[in-house]
C-alpha cells in the first residue's frame, strides 16, 4: 500500500510568521496535534506541534503578565530538521521511519511542495484494515517448516472450506527452521480448518481450543 493511498490532504498549515496564539486555535478548531509550516508557494519549511506550542505559551497563571509569548512568531519555535515522505512511498518503509526516529506525523512532499500528512493514528489505522482485526473472524497461527510454498500450501487447506482469507502475515519463529503464519479468516467457527490443517501435520499454535489439541 502507498502513502498517498493514506494520507491527509488536504493539509492544514501554517506560515512562520503566524503567531503562536493563531497556530494554537488552528490546532485546536481542526482537533490536530502537528502544523506543518510552509512559505508562500507551498514549500515545506519547518514542523511544530502541539507540544512545541505549549512550551512556548506563557502559564495560565501568568497570562497577564506574559501575555505577549502568544504573539511571537511560529518561526521562532518550529523544528526545521524535519523528516519527510513521499506520495508513492510504501506504507511499511513509512512505518519503519515512525518506529527508528520516534515521530508523530511525516508531512508528504512531491516536487518540493508540501501534499499531504501521515501521522501515528493514521498509521494504526491502515494496519488495523489491512490485517482485518476490525471484522469479524478468527485468527489462525500455524508453525510452519521456513520452506518455499508453505503459504500457498496452507491456504489451499484453507480454501477448501469455501473460507475467505482476510490477511495473513509471517513472523520468524525462535527456531530458524521454522516461521509462524498468522491467517485472520472470515469465519467464526475455526475448529474445522484447524482440524483440517493438523491432519494435514501442521502444528497449530492457536487457537488452543478444548478438545482441539495442536
Amino acid at each position: 500500500m502507498l502513502v498517498e493511498q493514506v494520507m491527509k490532504a488536504p493539509v492544514v498549515t501554517v506560515r512562520a510568521a503566524n503567531t503562536i496564539a493563531e497556530a494554537l486555535q488552528l490546532l485546536h478548531h481542526h482537533r490536530i496535534r502537528h502544523l506543518p509550516v510552509v512559505d508562500e508557494e507551498g514549500r515545506l519549511v519547518g514542523l511544530v506541534t502541539s507540544q512545541d506550542l505549549r512550551e512556548a505559551s506563557p502559564s495560565i497563571f501568568r497570562l497577564s503578565e506574559q501575555w505577549e509569548d502568544l504573539e511571537k512568531p511560529v518561526g521562532d519555535v518550529m523544528k526545521t530538521d524535519v523528516i519527510v515522505g513521499h506520495p508513492l512511498d510504501f506504507v511499511e518503509e513509512v512505518a519503519a521511519l515512525f518506529y527508528e526516529h520516534r515521530i508523530g506525523c511525516l508531512p508528504i512532499v512531491n516536487h518540493g511542495k508540501l501534499v499531504g500528512i501521515i501521522t501515528q493514528t493514521d498509521l494504526l489505522r491502515t494496519f488495523i484494515e489491512l490485517t482485518g482485526v476490525h471484522q469479524p473472524g478468527s485468527q489462525i497461527e500455524i508453525k510452519v517448516p521456513n520452506e518455499a510454498g508453505m503459504l500457498g500450501k496452507t491456504a489451499a487447506i484453507i480454501s477448501e472450506r469455501h473460507v475467505n482469507i482476510a490477511s495473513v502475515l509471517l513472523y520468524p519463529d525462535p527456531d530458524p527452521n521454522y516461521k509462524i503464519l498468522v491467517f485472520r479468516v472470515q469465519t467464526m467457527n475455526p475448529i474445522p480448518l484447524i482440524r483440517d490443517l493438523q491432519n494435514a501435520g501442521y502444528h497449530v499454535l492457536w487457537p488452543n481450543l478444548p478438545g482441539v489439541t495442536s
